[in-house]
């Protein structure tokens, strides 16, 4: 299921943040900058980054997989069972839906 416009326009301005944040990091580097600015500057956008997958994965969460268990097969449920505990084996710290 594609992302329905609510989430996209949730998304939009997370990922504008993080497109500027990248920029000052790639500007703050030209210009030397200290190490704690460029720290706090990567923090920021990390947050951004993990703001993004947040409501991604809500999204992925509150449509993709209940539909799989309200409607798919077991096979499906299975699948979409497996792909969320992979995700959270692989990103899972720090996220909460």
């Amino acid at each position: 299921m594609s992302l329905i416009k609510m989430t996209k326009k949730d998304l939009n301005p997370h990922l504008k943040r993080k497109k500027g944040r990248i920029a000052g990091l790639r500007r703050m580097t030209e210009e030397d900058k200290t190490g704690v600015d460029r720290s706090l500057q990567k923090f920021v956008a990390h947050l951004a980054s993990r703001q993004v997958v947040q409501i991604l994965l809500g999204h992925h969460v509150s449509h993709c997989v209940s539909e799989a268990f309200e409607y798919g097969d077991r096979d499906l449920r299975e699948q979409c069972n497996d792909n969320l505990l992979d995700i959270f084996e692989r990103y899972g710290k720090g996220i909460r839906i």
